[in-house]
């Protein structure tokens, strides 16, 4: 079976678009930076090496006491 020179040189392109889209998805992964003029508070990333975005950093949830409902209805005499 012969192989013909289209079908090599399609292979051929094939592979080169898939090695340039698998750089980009590498480089274009967001990536943490530290920011000293926003302060601790925020956390910063930046993609590609141009877009940079900043978000107030996630404080985790602090959970609520729970009370039963008998504690939260008030005692009454009778």
């Amino acid at each position: 079976m012969t192989i013909s020179r289209l079908s090599l040189k399609a292979s051929a392109i094939a592979v080169a678009v898939a090695a340039v889209a698998g750089a980009a998805l590498l480089l274009a992964r967001p990536q943490p930076i530290e920011s000293a003029v926003l302060g601790a508070d925020w956390e910063c990333t930046r993609t590609a090496f141009v877009l940079t975005s900043c978000a107030p950093r996630v404080r985790e949830a602090i959970p609520a006491v729970e009370t039963s409902r008998k504690d939260a209805i008030r005692q009454t005499r009778g």
